[in-house]
């Protein structure tokens, strides 16, 4: 009687979960996808079920969860984009239709269910059990442990879980927060940058106008693609960067496209206009040699083209150069009769970013400053008098004094 009461639960939870609906697309997922199958085979052959069971174990082993099933399980549902989790993360999730919210609901409880069910209860559940007993005994199992974050919110409710996805995100922008554009998609950067907004010294009054600027775009307030431009090691790459991970968590992410790739454009305003994150379009190290389609390209999407960028977007730029087109004398003294054109036609890029923030070089006094103050924060045994000496001196051989050059020389201190 306990068998065929386990062996109905276990039918209950295969059937409940091959009848998702909203949360379909976990079952595409490694892990879902091999438990189904594993549930399946409790009615076949012997062999065939000891090879769904081998098969499973192998997969949660690899992904580092065999200890806790439950956390994979419901992870996968967690990162699933449907229409509960992008209405959620947009805060609008009770203007759904109270049918699918009872889809919803149908849903985190058979996933739930399915994540809590035991290697033993499966065993117990087979058909042939007794036939493979001996074998059965020797078979590893896997322990359950808890759900995942938003899981553990469910009660019944929907509220808690909607929260979650308001705070994080939807799909795979909920579990990654910086991206690249590379083969015509936007795909996750898996070891992005720590970079933390805190560990700079110097530069504050820009980085401010940087922050001020993301604030009033995360808030819907007005704001301005930014250009961040100046001297090479001033900071202009890490600053957009510590700021990314600053307001990730009020839903900022970041995609870095290629200064190369800046045709590909309108197909990735397309790709993230619906969704209901704000997004940081970076583009490093901008420049160009001449006018060509990519100047032309980006310049539309910057003011008045038909491939404008989307409300939940904005770019920011980096670059040396504060006209980012380089110039030279000869433009200026070509025998084109519309040479003043000419050079408005090239200034007019830079002119479209609504926020220039300039990165100098810094002064003796700001380099010295610098080196101090991440020689505290790396524990470096030395006087300032020989810091100070000493970063004169690498400073020199590097050519010139910048954030990029202190850093280096107290890392060096260490090697």
């Amino acid at each position: 009687m306990i068998g065929m009461i386990v062996m109905n639960v276990v039918k209950k939870t295969q059937l409940m979960l091959y009848s998702l609906s909203v949360f379909k697309g976990i079952l595409n997922r490694s892990v879902p996808k091999a438990y189904c199958e594993l549930l399946s085979s409790i009615e076949k052959e012997p062999d065939e079920f000891l090879k769904a069971y081998g098969n499973f174990y192998s997969i949660i082993s690899e992904r580092g969860c065999s200890d806790k099933f439950a956390y994979s399980m419901t992870e996968a549902a967690l990162f699933d984009e449907n229409c509960f989790t992008r209405a959620a993360a947009a805060g609008k999730y009770d203007a759904l239709p109270q049918n699918v919210l009872k889809a919803v609901k149908r849903d985190c409880e058979a996933i739930i269910s399915a994540a809590e069910l035991s290697a033993d209860e499966i065993l117990c559940s087979y058909k042939y059990y007794n036939n493979i007993k001996d074998v059965a005994d020797s078979l590893p199992r896997w322990e359950s442990g808890e759900c995942a974050e938003s899981f553990k919110l469910f009660d019944g409710s929907l509220e808690r879980i909607a929260k979650y996805y308001k705070e994080n995100g939807c799909g795979m922008f909920a579990r990654y927060k910086a991206f690249i554009w590379r083969d015509g998609d936007i795909q996750p950067v898996l070891h992005p940058d720590r970079i933390n907004i805190d560990s700079f010294t110097g530069y504050e009054i820009q980085r401010e106008q940087v922050v001020r600027n993301t604030k009033s775009f995360i808030e819907g307030k007005s704001c301005n693609n930014c250009l961040l431009y100046g001297d090479k090691g001033t900071g202009k790459s890490s600053t957009v960067k510590a700021i990314a991970n600053e307001f990730c968590k009020d839903g900022l992410r970041i995609v870095e496209i290629p200064k190369e790739r800046l045709i590909d454009f309108p197909v990735l305003v397309d790709k993230i206009a619906s969704l209901p994150m704000k997004f940081i379009i970076f583009i490093d190290d901008l420049s160009f040699q001449k006018q060509d389609q990519s100047y032309t390209t980006l310049k539309a999407v910057l003011e008045g083209g038909l491939a404008a960028q989307p409300d939940n977007a904005l770019i920011y730029a980096t670059s040396n150069r504060r006209h980012i087109v380089k110039e030279s004398f000869s433009d200026r003294t070509d025998d084109d009769i519309n040479t003043r054109d000419n050079m408005q036609e090239t200034l007019s890029l830079s002119d479209r970013f609504g926020l220039a923030v300039c990165y100098s070089v810094p002064t003796r006094k700001e380099y010295i400053e610098i080196v101090f103050a991440l020689a505290e924060e790396k524990g470096v045994k030395l006087s300032q008098k020989e810091l100070e000496a000493g970063a004169e001196r690498f400073a020199l051989a590097r050519g010139g004094r910048s954030p990029r050059c202190a850093k280096q020389y107290v890392e060096s201190l260490f090697c």
